[in-house]
């Protein structure tokens, strides 16, 4: 039987990253630091925006359709913050991180005024990892991982919608690999049709 642990994990931004320039994946993907044995892990402002948001609407997933915006999204936000603060979010100075904390509360705020799919029942898919992932090949050790956003559940037709919320200002380009990856994640991973 395949090892997860010892397999190699593949995404969206892996894919991307190999496809953009091999020798940045290899630094990231990797490359381990012979000193401590660590990855190398660079966070920038962009990112660490969009991590939080994430995790501030990943949290509603979990919570009846009636009570995800019973509290203030920007309150939620306020905790999860503190996890990027300063150069763990690789902000440079104060500035630059209450510019992306006041963008970060503007997103928070239109969709609390703007729910759209947030009020509708959603699915979870659970991971022991928190990372929905599958074996791709398992004879050769290659697992495809995703976290996707928002799996909406359509009562109609007992299926879910893949919802992905942006949060950068680049769009996705037509030809990327994100959704579809997401697609077989979540028909592999949930009984529901996607």
């Amino acid at each position: 039987m395949a090892d997860e642990y010892t397999a190699t994990w593949v995404s969206h931004s892996s894919i991307s990253e190999f496809l953009r320039c091999p020798r940045a994946y290899y630094l990231k993907y990797v490359y381990k630091n012979p000193k401590n044995g660590h990855k190398m892990s660079i966070v920038n402002p962009p990112l660490a925006l969009g991590q939080v948001v994430h995790e501030v609407l990943e949290s509603l997933a979990v919570l009846p359709a009636d009570e995800r915006l019973k509290i203030s999204l920007v309150k939620k936000l306020d905790p999860v913050w503190l996890k990027i603060t300063g150069k763990k979010g690789g902000f440079k100075n104060f500035a630059e991180e209450s510019e992306y904390k006041i963008r970060a509360s503007q997103m928070l705020i239109n969709l609390q005024e703007n729910p759209g799919p947030i009020l509708n029942k959603a699915i979870k898919i659970r991971s022991k990892m928190n990372l929905p992932h599958y074996w791709l090949n398992e004879e050769e050790g290659i697992i495809l991982s995703g976290k996707i956003d928002w799996l909406e559940y359509r009562q109609e037709d007992d299926s879910v919608r893949i919802i992905d919320f942006k949060t950068g200002k680049n769009e996705e380009k037509e030809d990327s690999l994100q959704l579809p990856i997401y697609l077989l994640i979540a028909a592999n991973k949930q009984s529901k049709k996607v």
